[in-house]
């Protein structure tokens, strides 16, 4: 073989190799979306994406539409998410709390009744 014939050989290995990995990265698009919107399946997005690896990326569309389809502020398609919210109302928490404080002093300065008293009457 010639010199020509060995280079014509390294660049198509090198071609068939860079496309291979164009063809595995691609597939992981999805699963970097859910992670950076902090998707709550982003592990069934990961696997999606290996399995689409292999069907030849036919599921790989819908998967990046259930990537994106996830916000953390809003949940699903601008629903609510079913995840409790961070911000809750700090004034509404205080005031519970001073219902809880009022409610166990009621209790601690209510007079104990003698429970053998009522049961011998």
């Amino acid at each position: 073989m010639d010199a020509l014939s060995w280079f014509a050989l390294v660049v198509m290995l090198f071609v068939v190799l860079t496309l291979a990995y164009g063809f595995v990265a691609i597939h992981e698009i999805p699963h970097r979306i859910a992670k950076a919107r902090n998707h709550p399946h982003q592990d069934a997005i990961e696997a999606g994406g290996w399995i689409s690896l292999f069907t030849l990326h036919a599921i790989w569309p819908f998967l990046w539409i259930w990537a994106y389809a996830y916000d953390p502020k809003r949940g699903y398609a601008g629903r609510p998410s079913s995840e409790p919210a961070n911000d809750v109302n700090s004034q509404e928490l205080e005031t519970l709390r001073n219902r809880i404080a009022e409610l166990e002093a009621k209790l601690d300065s209510a007079p104990a009744t003698n429970e053998n008293d009522s049961q011998s009457e």
